[in-house]
Order: structure tokens, then C-alpha cells, then sequence
């Protein structure tokens, strides 16, 4: 949008709210200052304000500055209800993915199934086919990899017993 403003494309910026033009007050400001700088004028339907007037900006301004610390709370609320649930006992995420080792191995040493075709057998992502199969390759010169290593949070062996 900036770069077809510079170009003098439009003459008007409208949008519902103040807050679905920038993410913080400082980037809001900037963008305000550049499109009063290539005599754009700002609208914001919601807020009912218009930069055509010093007013106008005034109030931009203040609106702003509290839709940013709204946001802020919001962000706050959510870390905080995150950290209760952990102490909680809760899961955070999506629930581990389990796959069967043994048999994706097998799929793919013996059968020589392709990744995809592997995903589609085992019901899961062709990269969580990749991740397990990297993981399984033996260490690198500097051990990068480990065999026992678990994959990610979300991914859980299965192996015959």
C-alpha cells in the first residue's frame, strides 16, 4: 500500500479501525506521518476520525496509543492463562502425534516407498515421515544427531514390543 501511495495511486486511506493499519503506536505514527507527508488523507470508519484536521490527528493519536495497550493486555492475559493451565497439569498444543518406528522403517528400507506414499499408509504429514526418518539416520561427525533423541513434542515413538 505504501509503495503505491508513493506513486500518488490514491489520495484516501480508509479503514474500519485504527489498530488494521499498524501493530503498534510507533509504526502508526510513522505510517500517518508518511502518508500526511505525500498528502494522503486517513479514515478510520470505526473510530470516526479523519487526519484531515489537526483534531483529527490529536485523537488518532490517543486512539492509538490505547488500542496498543488493549493488545498488550490481551497478550498478557493469554501468557498468563498459558502459564496457570502448565501448572495445572494441562496440556499447551495440539496432542502428540504417535507413529509406528518399526513399520515407517520398514516402508521405507525395505518397501521402498516413496515419503508420500509412506504419510498416506501411516495416516500423517509427508515432513513427519521426514522427521522420523532423519532422526533415525546415525550420528554425523559431530553427533549432531541422536538415535534416541526424541523428535519434537509432539512426535511419539511407537516400537513393537
Amino acid at each position: 500500500m505504501m509503495h503505491d501511495a508513493s506513486h500518488g495511486r490514491f489520495n484516501v486511506v480508509m479503514v474500519w479501525a485504527c489498530d488494521r493499519l499498524a501493530r503498534s503506536t510507533k509504526h502508526f505514527l510513522e505510517v500517518l506521518d508518511e502518508l500526511h507527508r505525500l498528502k494522503i488523507e486517513f479514515i478510520s470508519l470505526r473510530e470516526n476520525l479523519d487526519t484531515g484536521g489537526p483534531l483529527g490527528r490529536a485523537v488518532i493519536v490517543i486512539v492509538s496509543a490505547i488500542a496498543e495497550l488493549e493488545r498488550s493486555l490481551i497478550v498478557e492475559r493469554v501468557r498468563a492463562g498459558m502459564r496457570r493451565a502448565k501448572q495445572e497439569g494441562r496440556r499447551i498444543g495440539r496432542k502428540p502425534l504417535e507413529v509406528d518406528l518399526e513399520q515407517i522403517l520398514e516402508d521405507r528400507n525395505v518397501m521402498h516407498y516413496s515419503l508420500k506414499k509412506i504419510a498416506k499408509l501411516h495416516g500423517i504429514s509427508k515432513t513427519s515421515v521426514a522427521r522420523v526418518l532423519k532422526h533415525q539416520q546415525p550420528p554425523g561427525p559431530k553427533g549432531q544427531l541422536n538415535h534416541d533423541s526424541q523428535l519434537t513434542d509432539n512426535t511419539q515413538l511407537k516400537t513393537a514390543a
